[in-house]
């Protein structure tokens, strides 16, 4: 994925601002094989997993890969948690962390 998208949410991707990222991560997906990097998110609750997703649905949608880098530690506790890291993992999630 060499010539990919990258998309960097910052600040909180909580259920309250969530959908102000939403239409933007569709379009990238939609557009080309994309990574979104989480490493400047602070905050991050189920609605961040429901936005990853609905990227990732978006992406294959179109033929395209999804990357997730830098995944914020609660976040995979919580993926772990709900049981669904392995839908994440199809995803391509990578962790410098």
């Amino acid at each position: 994925m060499a010539d990919e998208a990258i998309f960097r949410p910052q600040g909180s991707l909580t259920m309250h601002e969530a959908t102000r990222y939403q239409a933007e991560g569709r379009a990238r997906a939609a557009a080309g094989d994309c990574t979104i990097d989480l490493s400047e998110v602070s905050d991050a609750d189920s609605a961040t997993l429901a936005l990853l997703f609905d990227w990732q649905r978006t992406a294959r949608a179109a033929g395209h890969r999804l990357k997730v880098c830098n995944l914020p530690a609660g976040l995979k506790s919580l993926a772990n948690l709900y049981g669904v890291s392995a839908l994440l993992s199809d995803s391509e999630v990578a962790s410098n962390n």
